[in-house]
């Protein structure tokens, strides 16, 4: 791709004409993509001293500085290491309306790991396929990304990083890294060209700037923000998805596959198991004594564990997470509750808030509640369409293999209960003043429900339980029994990651 662009020379006089034109027109657009609720992401990539600054600054330049965030992507710190690698992009994204402008972007990151030897080929790969499922369940949910490369000449890059290191003033912006880059000029060449071919999607398609000359760079870059903006709102109008015009050809792009084992419906589970006080007592002290154990040695090892809990209303998941927590040290993990989402939620994409609260790798998170209400209590309660609660399936399966690839050990549980069992836990908590809190007439409202819910859930088996994440439905008419159902769950679990990083 990048051996098609020519270097050009727009004139100056007509160029600066049209270039105000369409500063006045973005102030408009901007107007536009808050109304129709639109999330722009413009990144902005390209070489070293390719004029990404300098660009992003005239672009902003007439926009409401209150709907746009500028981030400026370095290397990671210490902590974003030690979170999944798309986490620190996951945690940046714009709300409905407002813009995102990225001087660098997951590009940066990939392409130098590379070349630097810090991530594998086979990485280089998966991390290519995450940022093609990244892009796409963006554009999926409303966001416009808008993808730059800025392009320059290995002679005009090295005339610029010279001028740059040769004033007191902007000395500091030139490392030696820079140096050593240009002077490998080819290699970078080639792997930027091949990240772009493989990134080069119908959904996000790059724009290649020849940006040797500062005024054509800015032309070009305004136009395509303008146009790219009027169309999504042209497509906001009419309830279609924007497809940008793409300027090279697009990959034939394929959703990631995942197997799926065959699961149980919930009907077909024994909800007759059950153990006595004795038996309950004697295997809860053998597991929370293995799991403190196994916690201590996942830290060792930097393991991230994922425990996601969902299950019917009174099925008692907050009794099983504390008896979970109880066994832990309390300095390496952390229990989500996940309440209905708070407006700042609503307004990204609904992965936003679970990618947000993940832990660093060698701590467990522990999710009461999880992503999961989006196909099963979001299409029931008409929160959000069925057509885009169908996505969410293939979204949570790239989702929870991404938390795998970044080593996560990802346990999920379903607190099964039969309807007559609900009933008779409804009825204790109205009677009992210290429960009493615990149900509300939305909970007998979902009762009501009930038959709904249980072909949500049957589906949502069926369709997310995969390999590396599968379900685990735990039988909780007996709550002993579910408590250390879980817990010898979660040890066994456990247990196989560590044989595995021990062969």
């Amino acid at each position: 791709m990048l051996e098609t662009i020519e270097q050009r020379k727009t004139g100056k006089a007509e160029a600066m004409n049209e270039l105000n034109a369409m500063r006045n027109e973005l102030i408009d657009l901007a107007n536009a993509v808050k109304a129709a609720k639109i999330p722009v992401i413009i990144t902005i990539d390209g070489w070293s001293a390719a004029g990404k600054g300098s660009q992003i600054a005239k672009l902003i330049k007439y926009m409401d500085p209150r709907f746009y965030d500028v981030e400026s992507i370095r290397t990671p710190n210490e902590v974003e290491l030690r979170k999944p690698w798309l986490h620190r992009f996951w945690q940046r994204l714009p709300k409905k309306g407002e813009f995102l402008i990225l001087d660098g972007s997951w590009y940066r990151d990939t392409v130098n790991a590379y070349m630097f030897d810090e991530i594998s080929k086979s990485q280089y790969k998966d991390r290519i396929e995450d940022i093609n499922t990244f892009e796409r369940q963006l554009t999926d949910d409303g966001y416009l990304i808008i993808k730059f490369f800025l392009h320059i000449t290995k002679d005009e890059q090295s005339k610029r990083l010279h001028k740059l290191a040769s004033s007191e003033i902007t000395r500091w912006r030139v490392n030696p890294q820079d140096i050593i880059n240009n002077e490998n000029y080819e290699k970078f060449f080639k792997r930027y060209d091949k990240t772009l071919m493989r990134t080069n999607t119908e959904f996000a398609p790059w724009h290649i700037i020849a940006a040797n000359d500062k005024v054509t760079a800015q032309f070009s870059i305004m136009m395509t923000v303008t146009n790219a903006i009027k169309g999504a709102c042209a497509a906001a109008e009419s309830g279609e998805k924007f497809i940008d015009k793409p300027e090279f050809p697009v990959i034939d792009y394929k959703k990631p596959e995942f197997k799926m084992p065959k699961s149980k419906k919930l009907s077909e589970v024994d909800m007759t198991k059950s153990l006595t006080v004795e038996e309950y007592s004697a295997k809860l002290e053998k597991y929370q004594t293995r799991l403190f154990e196994l916690q201590n040695r996942c830290y060792q090892k930097k393991i991230p564990v994922i425990i996601a809990y969902e299950g019917w209303d009174a099925g008692g998941k907050g009794g099983n997470i504390k008896r979970v927590a109880s066994a832990l040290d309390p300095r390496g993990y952390e229990v989500k509750p996940i309440a209905a989402p708070e407006p700042s939620e609503l307004a990204r994409h609904y992965l936003w808030r679970f990618w947000t609260r993940l832990e660093k790798d060698g701590h467990f998170t522990i999710f009461d509640r999880t992503w999961y209400g989006r196909v099963m209590v979001e299409p029931i309660e008409k929160i959000t369409p069925q057509e885009r609660a169908d996505m969410a399936y293939q979204e949570i399966n790239e989702f929870e293999h991404q938390l795998t690839e970044w080593g996560a050990v990802v346990i999920k549980f379903w607190i099964n209960i039969d309807k007559d069992e609900q009933y008779r836990r409804f009825k204790e908590r109205e009677e009992t003043p210290s429960k009493q809190w615990k149900i509300t007439e939305e909970d007998w409202r979902n009762r009501e429900k009930w038959d709904e819910y249980e072909k949500a859930v049957d589906r949502m088996v069926q369709l997310t339980s995969t390999n590396f994440a599968p379900w685990t439905i735990i039988e909780g008419n007996d709550k002993k029994y579910a408590r250390i159902k879980a817990l010898k769950t979660i040890c066994k679990r456990l247990e196989d990651r560590l044989l595995e990083l021990d062969h």
